[in-house]
């Protein structure tokens, strides 16, 4: 006979699962919360940033509640949007040395998605798996969850770390030079979005003075009618490159420092506005003549912004005498919106890497010798306005870029950085010795006015210029706009042509007031823009956003906003 079935042991089985599955459901509540922490205690550094993190972990979690009601599962898209944001805010470093910022999300772009899809032509694929397999994962937290948290506790908790967040964010401001740090993802993430969103709301985009009695005249095509035969007008930007001799200490080689001398055998200062990396900020400077700092917080993304608004610049002030005009530019096209912003400011015919067929970090006689050939298929009749962007001298200087080139070189014997950007230094101006060589053989009667800046110093020039501070005070120098840190230089050559003299060819010079000078140079008539551009040059000895603490950046960005030159900022 069979055994009577045991009830208590079926018991025991009926309880020991349930007790089985509320462990699994309690896991599937905390598990997100433990990853969470590991994430805070292996990104943010500090202690303010750790309660920021906190705080938008908070919010976060209480959104998703309050509109779902189930903990696991706003547990879960909580992590993975922190999980996504340090992701790809690691990525942005990789590429620009710069953490993700709210303001990221502002200013996103068709041309942001292109710059992606063209790096990575399978992220598109890695989405949709992604999603893929996270979808039903949420399905089964959804099923798993046996709380419910009612909407209305969860929406005051979720309010409350978002008074939280803003107050600690207004009171600690986070430092700007700290998106260059590759850590604190989510707590600077969260910290520029209070402070995006309230200088948003103060200002738009870009500052501007209230509005003004004074207009300007809106130029007219036909009004340009210069004296003379003007000249072909090529400008360079000679990537991270300033002398490096203002550093005490560094060793050079024989004859280094004459690349920054003009035709006339002076050397003259350019102050850049960024240091480091952001070579489309005096992209904005030379193109549009302003300021990458009117646009404040939002200044890192001012190519992107100014695409389509900005309607102002020495290509188009060129473009209304007659000239046809072109760029040469290193990177992809969809990079920092640099196609879009280029032809907003007159720039007629663009090439980017790919038009180019570059490969990787070409050196300066690539574009120099696509230039000369692009140059040579122009039509004949109008002069022509040429931007060869450069890209060698880029970091990282720790790899010897080309060793094939410049074998004879020989180190000076300082650090293997410091040396290696001495030789691409070196190589940069073989280089351009070699285009002049070339203008002058491909094109013996025509006249060319070449302008060259340095765009920014390279990264580690803090470092050489005070060794003795840290990265706090080297940080607060780059706050406080120290001249040292943002002086490089420009020149001027010329073939066939002598430039013009004129009193805005200043010794020293801010970056957005470039394009004046080249057009003075040139002898091209100035628009009324540039006319009074022209007169707070004069007046401010070549400072322009750092004359009046910004006032006389502010009263022209108005002026051009009622002119039309600027819209929707």
């Amino acid at each position: 006979m069979a055994p009577a079935p045991n009830q208590g042991s079926h018991a025991t089985t009926l309880v020991g699962g349930l007790a089985a599955i509320g462990i699994w459901r309690l896991m599937a509540v905390s598990a997100p919360h433990l990853g969470a922490l590991i994430i805070l205690l292996q990104t943010e550094t500090d202690f303010g940033s750790r309660v920021c993190f906190l705080f938008t972990w908070g919010i976060l979690n209480f959104l998703f509640i309050a509109l779902l009601r189930r903990p696991a599962l706003s547990g879960a898209l909580s992590l993975t949007l922190v999980v996504a944001l340090v992701l790809l805010s690691r990525f942005k470093h990789d590429v620009v040395q710069m953490t993700a910022n709210f303001v990221d999300l502002m200013v996103i772009d068709r041309d942001t998605a292109a710059f992606l899809l063209t790096i990575f032509p399978n992220l598109r694929w890695s989405l949709i798996g992604a999603a893929l397999v996270t979808l039903p994962l949420m399905y089964a937290l959804w099923w798993l969850d046996p709380f419910r948290i009612r909407r209305l506790p969860a929406a005051a908790a979720c309010l409350a770390c978002t008074a939280a967040l803003s107050a600690y964010a207004f009171t600690w401001p986070d430092e700007a030079w700290r998106g260059y740090y590759d850590d604190g993802y989510l707590s600077k993430f969260a910290r520029s979005g209070v402070t995006a969103v309230s200088d948003f709301v103060s200002y738009g985009f870009m500052e501007s003075a209230p509005s003004l009695n004074e207009r300007l005249k809106v130029p007219l095509v036909d009004e340009c009618h210069p004296a003379g035969r003007r000249p072909n007008i090529i400008m360079v930007h000679d990537e991270s490159s300033f002398d490096i001799r203002a550093a005490d200490g560094v060793k050079v080689p024989a004859g280094y420092g004459n690349q920054f001398k003009s035709y006339d055998g002076v050397e003259r200062k350019f102050l850049a506005e960024s240091n480091g990396g952001p070579s489309w900020f005096t992209e904005y400077n030379v193109l549009a003549g302003l300021s990458s700092r009117s646009f404040g917080r939002f200044s890192y993304f001012v190519t992107r912004i100014a695409s389509g608004r900005v309607e102002r610049g020495l290509p188009l002030a060129l473009r209304r005498c007659g000239y046809t005009t072109l760029s040469l530019y290193p990177a992809f096209g969809a990079f920092m919106s640099a196609r879009s912003f280029q032809t907003t400011t007159g720039i007629q015919n663009f090439f980017d890497a790919h038009d180019l067929h570059a490969r990787d970090v070409e050196p300066d006689s690539f574009f120099y010798d696509k230039a000369l050939k692009l140059m040579g298929e122009q039509q004949p009749g109008s002069p022509l306005f040429t931007f060869v962007y450069l890209a060698a001298n880029h970091f990282p200087w720790e790899t010897r870029f080309r060793p094939d080139l410049l074998p004879s070189w020989k180190r000076p014997g300082n650090s293997a950085s410091v040396d290696e950007y001495l030789r691409r230094q070196t190589m940069s101006a073989n280089d351009y010795a070699g285009f002049i060589a070339g203008l002058k053989k491909k094109f013996p009667s025509q006249p060319f006015l070449i302008v060259r800046y340095g765009d920014h110093q390279p990264e580690f020039s803090p470092q050489l210029l005070d060794p003795a501070l840290d990265e706090a005070g080297i940080g607060k120098k780059l706050m406080d706009y120290d001249p040292r840190y943002y002086a490089t230089y420009y020149a001027i050559d010329a073939v066939n042509f002598e430039p013009v003299k004129s009193p805005a060819v200043m010794p020293t010079i801010d970056a957005a007031y470039l394009p004046l000078v080249i057009q003075e140079a040139a002898g091209i008539p100035l628009d009324p823009s540039f006319e009074e551009q022209k007169a707070i040059m004069l007046r401010c000895n070549g400072l322009f956003y750092a004359c009046k603490d910004g006032a006389e950046a502010r009263r022209f960005n108005r002026l051009l906003i009622d002119a039309g030159m600027i819209k929707g900022l």
